[in-house]
Parts: structure tokens; C-alpha cells; sequence
């Protein structure tokens, strides 16, 4: 037996984490990836991105602090390799190649900033075999702070995806008539690409389903309902941010996101058809690790 460390560094518009996973090798076997350690950072990326157009000196600086305590961190932990990857907050800065520059050389940890569909092929190759029967009909929805990225399959093989720039920190800080626009954008792709199909199921990913799967009290593996989702959803629109906080126990950066990310998944399934979810708890620093496994990357 052989086990190996790897590391993924997700960039994402409303965190930064850092996932270390062991690789367990074993002949005749397929390899496992058990999750060693994640750690993630409030470093609101999108906040400037979406707004003023480009990366803060401030946050610019939180990220160089950050790459360097990962750095360490993966040290301590003996990774072996490692890959960092931005997202949709840092492609869409004006200065997001400079600031990648200067996390280069401040800590030599370089970083590729990655294209929607290279975002969602990285997802694919997470352990969504797993989950997916053969002969059903599942749409993959991956909600961040800046954009969505969506996959449907069907048998077993995918039959599409696209990437929306709909997200939650976007969605708080656009005009709600931008907002308007896009969701009926992404209804006109769901209800185009999902027609024919029966039985569709929604498999969630993401920080804020993870959290309401979590608020759920399901068994792992069960699924969530369309009634009880759309419950949670009037439930939390209703409180304000500060009892979210103080009430549920909510962090502070997930309490705000929390809400229009939950309606993304409720129109998801709202125009899919689709009346039951899954939450596997995989994203994209899952598909980081197992694509350099695989030398994808």
C-alpha cells in the first residue's frame, strides 16, 4: 500500500481553501482519495471584482497572507503536489493577472486562473460516478459566489454543461433587473436541455448546500425535497442577517450568501422537474485533486 498527499487550492469568489487529501494506492485496486484536512478563509474576492472591477490592495494583500499559510500548512502535512486554481472573481478583475504575479513572487505559489468550462470539467471528475445510477437522468449544480456551473447526465455520460455568471455574492450586488435577466437566462438552458427527460434529480454543490443539508439533519446519502427546501428557503428569506447569525449560528460571510444561493438551487430543480436533491459534499478542489492524480491538469 502507497498513500500520497495531495493538495487543491480553490479560489473562489467568496472564500479561499485549502483541501489536503491522501491518495491510498493499492495493487489490483482503485485508488481512494480520503479528505486529510480543509481549511477555508472569508476572503470576499467578488465583493471587489463584481463591483469595482478589480482586486483591492487589501484583499490582494489577505491573499498573499493566505497563499503563504497554506504553504506552510501543506508543508507540515508533507503534500507532495499541489494545484491552485481561480475562479470567476479573479478572471473577471481588471488586475487579477497582477495579483497572481505578485502572490508568485511573494510566496512562489502560482496560480491558473480557469475558464467556466474548465471550472466544470474539473468538477466532473469528482466521485459523481458514484452517486449516479445508470440508467437515471441527474442535473449537476454547482452554485458559487460568482457563477454557476451546471451539467446534466443522463446513463451515465454527460450529456452537457455550461457555466452561468450567477452567483451568490454577484446576485447581492447586482441591480435586481441584471438579476432578473440572467435567471430567466438560465431557465430558458434548464428547461431547453432538460425537456424529454423523466425523473430528473438534483445533485447540489457548493458551501451553502453542504450547509443546509447539514441544517437538515438527513442521513449522508439521503436526499433533500423540493417541499423541504423551499421551506428552509422562506424560512431564512424571513429572518434578518443578524439573527441568522445569532440564531442559527450562521458565519457571518455565509449568512448573507446563503439566501440567493438557495434560490438558485430551487429554481434548478423548480424548472428541471426535478423534486429531490443530493449532496455529496464534492466541489471543485475535489476535482483539483483527483485531475493531477490523473495528470489532467
Amino acid at each position: 500500500m502507497k498513500i500520497s498527499k495531495y493538495g487543491a487550492i480553490d479560489i473562489g469568489s467568496n472564500a479561499v481553501r485549502l483541501l489536503v487529501a491522501n491518495v491510498i494506492e493499492e495493487k489490483d485496486s482503485d485508488p481512494q482519495f480520503k479528505k486529510s484536512s480543509l481549511v477555508r478563509v472569508p476572503i470576499r474576492l467578488g465583493a471587489d471584482a463584481f463591483v469595482s472591477g478589480k482586486i483591492s490592495e487589501e484583499n490582494t494583500n489577505r491573499m498573499v497572507a493566505a497563499m503563504e499559510a497554506f504553504k506552510l500548512l501543506m508543508q507540515v502535512h508533507g503534500v507532495e503536489k499541489y494545484k491552485a486554481c481561480a475562479t470567476s472573481a479573479m478572471r473577471e478583475a481588471s488586475n487579477g493577472e497582477a495579483v497572481v504575479k505578485k502572490i508568485l513572487e511573494k510566496t512562489a505559489i502560482e496560480i491558473d486562473i480557469i475558464g467556466g468550462k474548465k471550472e466544470a470539467a474539473i468538477i466532473s471528475y469528482t466521485d459523481l460516478n458514484k452517486l449516479i445510477e445508470s440508467d437515471g437522468t441527474y442535473l449537476y449544480v454547482d452554485v458559487g459566489g460568482g457563477s454557476t456551473e451546471m451539467t446534466l447526465f443522463s446513463r451515465g455520460k454527460i450529456i452537457t454543461s455550461k457555466s452561468f455568471k450567477i452567483g451568490t455574492v454577484r446576485l447581492l450586488n447586482n441591480k435586481k433587473a441584471d438579476n432578473k435577466i440572467i435567471f430567466k437566462k438560465v431557465q430558458n438552458w434548464v428547461e431547453e436541455n432538460t425537456k424529454g427527460y423523466k425523473r430528473i434529480a438534483l445533485i447540489g454543490s457548493g458551501g451553502n448546500i453542504n450547509k443546509l443539508f447539514k441544517m437538515s439533519g438527513r442521513e449522508p446519502g439521503k436526499p433533500i425535497s423540493y417541499i423541504y427546501l423551499n421551506a428552509q428557503y422562506q424560512f431564512l428569506k424571513r429572518m434578518s442577517y443578524k439573527d441568522r447569525v445569532t440564531e442559527l449560528g450562521l458565519n457571518p460571510d455565509r449568512a448573507d450568501v446563503i439566501v440567493p444561493a438557495t434560490k438558485i438551487y430551487l429554481s434548478a430543480m423548480k424548472w428541471s422537474g426535478a423534486r429531490k436533491i443530493y449532496v455529496p459534499k464534492i466541489g471543485l478542489s475535489d476535482g483539483i485533486i483527483k485531475s493531477l492524480y490523473f495528470d489532467k491538469l
